[in-house]
């Protein structure tokens, strides 16, 4: 299988898709239009008028399931069918079988082996080359919190491809594997959870924002939570972790202009 490794749509499932337009577009700047192709209500999450992800009402029957507001993002791969069956054969599940989306292409949705979950998308155009460099409003990080490093590791990289950029000993809290394909920039890392972490493995994704210290005040002024941070990370990095109103997580980014040791 050709391999694309880049992570090309997020997706915003939640409770209230109007309140949580209006907190996204308020704090980010994003712009939003309809999607009328796929049959049920969809919009679209612009950034300079191009489409990054999307926003919809969490499906009855995910509801029903206990499913909260979250984030998912998709990986772009060139044969839906095989990825999917691959994840499977290296010890995932199928939430989602592979399925077509009217004028868009196709879709499924895995879980690892330690229960994170992620979603796989085919174009109808190719895409392929390394992830662009991630300017505001954009995500730039994709962050795996997970039971296990090295099993949740070996499965995306056998499937993707990915490889260890860095391993990074951040002492008690244990080693931050910095992740990404060969070549390109990193896209992100991956840790095993402390205890005291709730809930189970799941990715967090970051968007890139000029000022990390307004965006956080706007945060709380406008219905969300600060869950950690702001703090800085290896690099000169500002990151903080938040919650929108609805409860998804998701987190702040601020990209040092002159990372340390420049």
């Amino acid at each position: 299988m050709a391999r694309d490794t880049r992570f090309v749509w997020f997706e915003l499932m939640t409770s209230d898709p109007g309140a949580a337009r209006a907190f996204y577009t308020d704090l980010l700047g994003w712009g939003t239009q309809p999607f009328e192709a796929g049959g049920m209500p969809y919009t679209l999450w612009t950034v300079d008028g191009e489409a990054v992800g999307g926003l919809m009402e969490i499906p009855d029957k995910a509801r029903e399931a206990g499913a909260p507001p979250n984030w998912l993002a998709y990986v772009g791969v060139d044969d839906i069918k095989a990825f999917a069956a691959r994840a499977l054969e290296l010890g995932g599940s199928l939430e989602v079988p592979p399925a077509q989306i009217p004028g868009a292409g196709a879709f499924a949705v895995i879980a690892d082996p330690q229960g994170a979950v992620l979603g796989l998308y085919q174009s109808r155009e190719a895409v392929s080359g390394c992830e662009p460099p991630a300017g505001p409003g954009r995500f730039s990080w994709h962050e795996l919190a997970t039971s296990d490093l090295e099993g949740g590791f070996r499965f995306y990289a056998e499937l993707f491809g990915w490889g260890v950029v860095e391993d990074v000993d951040m002492g008690p809290a244990g080693v931050y594997r910095i992740y990404g394909p060969e070549g390109c920039m990193p896209l992100g890392g991956m840790f095993t959870k402390p205890a005291e972490m709730p809930g189970p493995p799941c990715w967090v994704y970051y968007i890139t924002v000029g000022d990390l210290d307004e965006a956080v005040a706007r945060v709380a002024t406008l219905g969300g939570a600060v869950v950690h941070g702001p703090m800085e990370v290896p690099g000169g990095d500002r990151i903080a972790q938040c919650t929108d109103p609805q409860g998804a997580y998701f987190a702040l980014h601020w990209r040092n202009p002159a990372p340390l040791g420049a």
